[in-house]
């Protein structure tokens, strides 16, 4: 049976293998819209045998939609994307990275809180409360 996470429209979600170690895709998501991207991008590790993914999945929805425009988030099943989750180091999960400017800025591995994930978003997105 297979495990449909989201239907928000502000999530995209990546279902094949990536070719080699980059993020070309062919489909929605290329290397622009994540390593050269303008916006901060949260990506997802996830799986849907992950009992602590599943309970992180509202989380994650709610804060892709409440930051769109801002960030862009993406979730990665780690079965289907051996290769990408083996380069960046991908031990256990969840696992939610966040990249700016091509560059990993921020990790949260394991299930977390939503006002986690906001103050991460926000830091990198400049709009972080002082």
């Amino acid at each position: 049976m297979a495990v449909t996470r989201h239907s928000s429209p502000y999530i995209d979600t990546l279902l094949t293998e990536f070719p080699r170690t980059d993020w070309r895709l062919t489909g929605r998501i290329s290397n622009q819209d994540v390593l050269e991207s303008d916006l901060p991008v949260l990506v997802d590790f996830w799986a849907p045998w992950c009992a602590p993914c599943l309970l992180l999945a509202p989380i994650v929805e709610m804060l892709a939609e409440k930051y769109a425009g801002r960030a862009r988030v993406i979730e990665l099943k780690v079965d289907q994307n051996r290769s990408v989750s083996e380069r960046y180091g991908i031990k256990g999960i969840p696992t939610l990275i966040l990249f700016k400017g091509g560059a990993e800025e921020e990790r949260v591995v394991g299930a977390t809180s939503e006002e986690a994930i906001s103050l991460i978003i926000e830091r990198c997105a400049g709009t972080a409360r002082q």
